[in-house]
């Protein structure tokens, strides 16, 4: 009862936590409820920089790749070598799980890097980069959540969750609670880092604008892809984890 109480506690805190927000955000009333416009459309922008990339770079596909076909062939292998080192050798179905989610979460933060949407002024709120909003790394924890349960439900069965009795039943509490940690260190950890860098360009160019905010951006831009790396390798991690039953 203890470990049901904490579980439900810890749903209710993720809840709650929607709510968190650094300065005005964007809005849109539609019906009753209030859907936060500022992450949809920063969201769109990244979504549109994507596809649109790809469909540039392989509108006219090349045996021998050269240019963004070349540059884009190199991702997707730099890709598939972090899902094949956390997953193993049956790797191959996660890797566009995998993909989508280093690149939308690397170009949002690089969009928090080099653009700072705080200084976009809006007649009510302000706009940021999605990863910059609690409800965007929730929601990407939550999935790969529901991807690691799937993924283990998929090979195991039901028998997968013997897993929570292993190595020992008196483990069981510690082990269910686990399930509720991992989306929340993952989802704390990038949203804190992407709000603090931005914060920091953002009173820097306010105080500085000239030249000083300009190594903090390129050293933004650094920690952004090291962020998108951690979550992307982490959550193949824990897809690895749950087909092969290890800790």
């Amino acid at each position: 009862m203890n470990v049901l109480s904490c579980s439900i506690n810890t749903l209710k805190g993720l809840y709650d936590i929607s709510g968190v927000e650094v300065g005005q955000h964007f809005y849109w009333q539609i019906g009753g409820f209030q859907v936060h416009g500022q992450v949809l459309i920063t969201s769109w922008v990244v979504i549109a920089i994507l596809l649109g990339s790809a469909a540039i770079a392989v509108r006219n596909p090349q045996t021998i790749p050269t240019g963004g076909q070349n540059f884009f062939e190199y991702v997707l292998e730099f890709i598939r070598d972090v899902s094949k080192t956390q997953i193993g050798e049956e790797y191959g179905p996660w890797v566009p799980f995998i993909g989508t989610l280093f690149l939308f979460i690397f170009v949002s933060n690089w969009s928090g890097a080099l653009l700072p949407w705080k200084i976009i002024e809006l007649p009510h709120g302000e706009l940021a980069a999605p990863t910059n909003d609690i409800n965007t790394t929730v929601a990407l924890a939550l999935l790969t959540s529901v991807a690691y349960f799937y993924a283990g439900l998929t090979k195991k069965g039901l028998s997968y969750f013997g897993k929570y009795i292993q190595p020992t039943p008196i483990l069981l509490p510690i082990n269910i609670l686990e399930d509720f940690t991992k989306p929340l260190s993952l989802s704390f950890r990038l949203f804190g880092n992407i709000l603090a860098d931005e914060l920091v360009v953002v009173v820097l160019v306010s105080l500085v604008p000239s030249v000083v905010p300009i190594p903090v951006m390129f050293l933004g831009l650094f920690t952004s892809g090291i962020q998108a790396l951690i979550f992307a390798t982490l959550a193949a991690a824990y897809i690895g984890e749950s087909m092969e039953g290890h800790h």
